[in-house]
């Protein structure tokens, strides 16, 4: 898959609190620690407002450390990431309640004091660099709410809030000076902030591979076969990698890290991954070569962990048949499993004849083909055709209207909620 992969496993459900109740004790045990006495009660609620905003901050930078082992342990990913942008934007409207509470306590000793307590002119450089830090914080959280923004831009932007966060941090110092629990929060920024820059954005942690085939499954699309120079990924079908390619004789690449959906595996360690023209750099990796230097991260997800033992109903839209694919692959069918697949026309249709292959020679498949164009397909003819519809387990991949079709359709027909998953296309 090429664009976002986000995955919600349903077997998984103690460890998608992680990611909230290591925030929560985050900030319950620095309130606890710090909790002011002997103050007025706008001054204690101020300094309660700094102190969770500021593990808040710190918890979210935990949170975007792109590790494999740690993503699993905080249920995905794409999981982690949400929580870092929720536990973001709590501590912005945190922090910012703390020079608001400074200045209702100064306001109930005289009103002139409120506004000296607001205008940064009659402030020292310790106060700037926090009221700088917020302004930072704002501009990054507010481009995190921009969806149309392109990725590099994005991207360049959300920096934006690494230095909120250190400037924030410089001004509570300033003020503190060596504060143990202040200590330990910038510890642990650096090490976040340092991982996600060192090993993830520049690679270091990366795994080494190279393009030894480039195929063209359908209009539009390439699958790459990767081979591993050093240690390989322990890849499953339904998983996805971090992919940055580099150049080769005649292709330079765009040397970002996006994520793509397995397609293939072996007991060698090799990868396929399937690339779709979505956005300028997959759009670049069409002409990719053979030869190419790959950086992989990962893999990440668990969307077809467990697929127990009960029937199986698999629904993908164009390149959500990516991990479908990969499962085949691999295994083939251990249960009945019923495969729709939906694409727009023949052309767009990638894998169509190996899947159809499978079909003729394997008794527990199904394959129900189906070209919608442009339009969203008939779901209620499609799902009639779908024997014991109640007893399956139904995993869903495509874009974002047609699982909200299918997940409606299917809720109304009985299906209970937890036999549903779905892998969507909304990932940064």
């Amino acid at each position: 898959m090429s664009g976002a992969p986000t995955s919600t496993p349903t077997r998984a459900a103690a460890h998608r609190l992680v990611a909230p109740a290591a925030a929560l004790s985050i900030t319950l045990a620095s309130v606890w620690w710090a909790f002011p006495q002997g103050l007025t009660a706008w001054r204690s609620a101020a300094i309660v407002a700094a102190w969770a905003g500021t593990a808040l901050l710190v918890a979210s930078l935990l949170l975007m450390v792109r590790e494999a082992h740690l993503a699993r342990l905080l249920g995905g990913l794409e999981l982690s990431y949400r929580w870092h942008h929720r536990c973001g934007v709590i501590a912005y409207l945190l922090l910012l309640c703390h020079p608001l509470a400074l200045a209702l306590d100064g306001w109930a000793e005289a009103p002139h004091l409120a506004w000296q307590t607001l205008d940064p002119r009659a402030q020292s450089w310790p106060l700037w660099l926090g009221w700088a830090g917020l302004l930072l914080l704002m501009l990054g959280l507010a481009t995190t709410f921009a969806v149309h923004l392109p990725y590099r831009r994005w991207r360049s932007f959300h920096f934006v809030l690494g230095g909120g966060v250190v400037l924030g941090l410089a001004h509570v110092y300033a003020l503190l000076g060596n504060e143990r629990l202040l200590v330990a929060f910038l510890l642990v920024a650096a090490l976040a902030l340092g991982w996600r820059l060192l090993a993830s954005d520049l690679g270091l942690a990366a795994h080494p591979y190279r393009v030894t085939q480039v195929e063209k499954p359908a209009a539009g699309m390439i699958e790459a076969s990767l081979a591993p120079c050093a240690a390989a990924l322990a890849a499953t079908p339904g998983q996805f990698v971090l992919a940055a390619f580099g150049d080769g004789a005649s292709y330079h690449g765009c040397g970002e890290y996006h994520p793509f959906t397995v397609s293939g595996t072996d007991r060698q360690g090799r990868l396929r991954v399937c690339i779709k023209a979505l956005g300028p750099c997959s759009q670049r990796l069409q002409d990719v070569e053979a030869g190419v230097l790959v950086r992989l991260e990962g893999p990440f997800g668990s969307f077809l962990d467990d697929l127990g033992c009960a029937p199986q109903l698999w629904v993908a839209g164009g390149i959500g048949i990516t991990p479908f694919i990969a499962q085949l692959r691999a295994q083939g069918c251990r249960q009945a499993t019923t495969l729709i697949y939906l694409y727009r026309q023949a052309s767009n249709a990638a894998f169509l004849e190996e899947l159809a292959a499978v079909a003729r020679e394997d008794p527990l498949f199904e394959l129900l083909a189906d070209a919608s164009g442009e339009a969203l397909p008939d779901v209620d003819r499609l799902l009639a055709s779908v024997s014991r519809l109640g007893e399956r387990q139904v995993h869903l991949c495509g874009p974002q209207a047609l699982l909200a079709a299918f997940t409606t359709a299917l809720r109304q027909r009985g299906v209970a909620a937890a036999a549903i998953h779905f892998e969507s296309f909304d990932f940064r």
